[in-house]
């Protein structure tokens, strides 16, 4: 049996490029030796502290508004015990794998910081139900981001003492049979640390780490499908030159636009038709620069702050060791993560939008030169008229979702909690939208590769002819897309062609490790592997 490869987390400097890897499984995690000595401080910080009978919120108190009501010193498990119980109302479809796998990997993570108080043991715990794909069943529904993710992360905490579900091999199971099947036996919390466990941005934050993943593909994607459709129309290259967005100096715009001459080097189709009469095209193809640059400008902000937030002490109250105190403040309240979710949705929309511009310009032969809606013998067929109708709605949808989250802030909690965040819904929005547009870029690299092979591939019953090749990176893309779904000759059903081109777009979920190193490189995961 082949054994994992080893990822080793050492809190407060896990990068982005490991956070994807835990995300996708397939590895063992393990929590760096050096994180023991702050762990063992704290929670020898909190022991004394309950021994020396003082009054400290979250650990001999209630909680929110009933953080004034004392606990005696004999009740402090049963409090534990009851706050994550009592917490436990998620509802709605249970979180993706990669998002949980990747709450367990931060909450570890965030407790290892040393700041929490809690035993080394729960973080052991919390790695080895990540080791055996034992996953707790987190309802999606329930979290306005702020006080932490409670309810979510309860659903977590549920299964450490033996409550709740998680799955196990795909199948849910209740959480005592899953802990079994990690080895492990329900832990009785000691004081704090149910409310440690429940305290903690790490859903909202994974939820957006996934959600950047995702968009990080679509816009290499987006990039890919743009640089097609400019070689399809037979477009300008001209826009790209460096020289134009040196002057402007917005060092997103720099890089795509880099990122696209790299795509088009050793192309001969641009260099076959100088004479054509075009004088400028339109802005979704001249300005892929400066829009797909500013998206990922605000994707690599995005990224920043969520791997800061990644591996952040998120926990309240915190303990400090070195000076012995137990600090209430606010470290669970995710507006980082919800201004980031916002960030990365408006990217989306963005990416989604110009595809969809240059997917209706392929097809208006006014402006494309390409026979209408890209098929021969129009009329008796449609070609590509109604998957354009696909996108169009997709990237309404999408102009729908990218409404910011950020701004909507309902009290909770008696008006202790009186302002939140919303991150969770924020970000858990995100995954729809990487969806959407990775059919709209799907559709459309589809469709540029039509309009490309209709110079190519010859009508029945008449003659091969010399056609111009591409570069080679763009042929290698042309041959992928061929591989996954046929040149259209005539109308035919077209839904699994659209689900195997969104597989194209995503790389079927394996992120940017497929990419072009010319894609790759600006990409905020992969550039810090």
């Amino acid at each position: 049996m082949t054994s994992l490869p080893t990822l080793v987390l050492r809190p407060g400097q896990v990068s982005l490029a490991e956070l994807r890897r835990a995300s996708a499984g397939g590895l063992r995690l393990a929590m760096d030796p050096e994180a023991l000595q702050g762990l063992a401080a704290a929670q020898a910080t909190v022991d004394r502290i309950v021994r020396e009978d003082q009054v400290v919120y979250g650990i001999n108190t209630g909680f929110g508004k009933l953080a004034s009501t004392r606990i005696a010193g004999d009740r402090l498990a049963e409090l534990q015990r009851n706050l994550v119980l009592s917490h436990s109302v998620g509802t709605g479809e249970a979180l993706p794998d990669p998002v949980v796998r990747l709450v367990l990997a931060t909450k570890a993570v965030s407790l290892a910081r040393g700041h929490s108080g809690v035993r080394p043991a729960l973080v052991d715990a919390l790695l080895a139900l990540a080791n055996a794909d034992v996953l707790p069943v987190i309802p999606a529904q329930g979290s306005v981001g702020a006080s932490g993710d409670l309810a979510p992360l309860a659903h977590l905490a549920c299964v450490l003492i033996g409550e709740g579900q998680a799955k196990v091999q795909g199948r849910v199971v209740p959480g005592r049979q899953a802990l079994a099947a990690a080895g492990l036996q329900p832990f009785v919390l000691g004081p704090k640390e149910g409310l440690a466990l429940l305290n903690g941005t790490q859903v909202s934050t994974a939820l957006a780490l996934v959600g950047l993943f995702g968009a990080e593909s679509v816009f290499a994607a987006g990039l890919l499908s743009g640089v097609l459709t400019l070689e399809a129309i037979k477009g300008s290259v001209k826009p790209f030159d460096a020289r134009i967005h040196a002057a402007r100096g917005q060092p997103g715009q720099i890089a795509v636009a880099a990122a696209m001459r790299a795509l088009l080097e050793g192309s001969e189709i641009d260099p076959s038709h100088p004479h054509c009469g075009r004088v400028q095209d339109p802005y979704s193809i001249r300005c892929v620069p400066q829009v797909m640059g500013a998206c990922l400008d605000n994707l690599q902000h995005a990224a920043r702050v969520l791997r800061t937030e990644a591996n952040a002490a998120s926990d309240n109250p915190l303990v400090f060791a070195d000076t012995g105190e137990v600090i209430s403040g606010g470290n669970f309240h995710a507006e980082p993560v919800a201004f980031a979710a916002d960030i990365v949705a408006l990217a989306l929309a963005e990416i989604g939008a110009i595809s969809e511009r240059r997917l209706a310009l392929l097809l208006d032969t006014a402006l494309s030169g390409l026979p209408a809606f890209l098929v021969r013998d129009s009329g008796v067929n449609s070609g590509f008229m109604i998957a354009q109708v696909t996108a169009a709605a997709l990237a309404a949808e999408n102009q729908c979702l990218a409404t910011p989250s950020s701004v909507t802030s309902l009290p909770t909690s008696a008006n202790q909690e009186d302002h939140v965040s919303m991150a969770t819904y924020g970000a858990r929005r995100l995954g729809g939208m990487v969806r959407n547009v990775a059919v709209m870029v799907g559709i459309e690299a589809m469709a540029a590769a039509q309009g490309i092979d209709l110079e190519r591939v010859p009508a029945p019953g008449s003659a091969h002819r010399p056609w111009l090749r591409s570069s080679p990176l763009v042929e290698a893309e042309l041959a992928a897309i061929r591989q996954r779904v046929a040149f259209l000759e005539q109308d035919r059903y077209l839904a699994p062609d659209i689900e195997a081109m969104r597989g194209w777009a995503l790389r079927d979920g394996e992120g940017a490790a497929q990419w072009p190193a010319a894609l790759a490189g600006v990409l905020p995961s992969h550039a810090q592997a």
